[in-house]
Formats: structure tokens, sequence, C-alpha cells
């Protein structure tokens, strides 16, 4: 994975749903997405091409993620983040999954606000 995203920017959104298919296809009738499969998921694609948003199956590794718009932000240091998430009373939620640039976890805030968190 090659990417250029700097700490602290959010980076992508994802919808994990049971039913993934259904979802895929209302976004790209009300917003004009074009699905991209990407393995057993799609990564929706703006009019112009452009990645805009994933959609997957709530099943396996993504089992136990919320069925929510899930934003992402990148970090430089995802245990540092994940110990400092604990530390300050929040909780993580899934995860960490993953190895290397582009690992991630799901942490709720002590607000219980959901981010994932993904390593840059």
């Amino acid at each position: 994975m090659s990417v250029d995203w700097k700490p602290g920017m959010f980076v992508h959104l994802d919808l994990t749903v049971p039913d993934a298919p259904a979802v895929r296809d209302f976004y790209a009738d009300v917003i004009g997405w074009t699905p991209e499969p990407l393995g057993e998921d799609w990564m929706m694609l703006a009019p112009d091409g452009t990645p805009a948003a994933g959609v997957c199956h709530a099943r396996g590794e993504n089992a136990d993620l919320p069925p929510q718009w899930l934003a992402y932000v990148a970090v430089d240091d995802l245990d540092a983040s994940l110990a400092a998430v604990r530390a300050r009373g929040g909780e993580v939620v899934a995860g960490p999954k993953g190895e290397g640039q582009g690992a991630y976890a799901v942490i709720r805030d002590p607000a219980g606000a959901v981010l994932a968190l993904i390593l840059r």
C-alpha cells in the first residue's frame, strides 16, 4: 500500500452492514457513486472515478464493526494512540486489525462517538 496520508487527517470512510449489496445499490442510486469490486466488498467511486467510500459486508474480520459510516483518521503510531485512548477514558471497540501501513482499530471516545484510527 502506498499512500500519502498526513497524521491527524481524515483519510477514508467505510460503511459495514449485513446487506452490503442493497446498501451499495442504494448509494449508487442516491448519490451517483459507481461500485467497483474490492475483494468481496466495494469501493464506491465518485462520478469522476475518484474513490469516495467503501461499502463492506459485516462478516469475518468486519463482523464486529458498527453499522454506521466510519471515518478513518491517520496516525503515526497506532499502539501509542490506542494506549492514549484507554488512558483518556475511551475504549478500543475493534482491532487492531492488519499489520504495517493500513493497520487500524475502531475506538469509542468518552462521549460515545466511534472513529477508526489507521496507521499511515
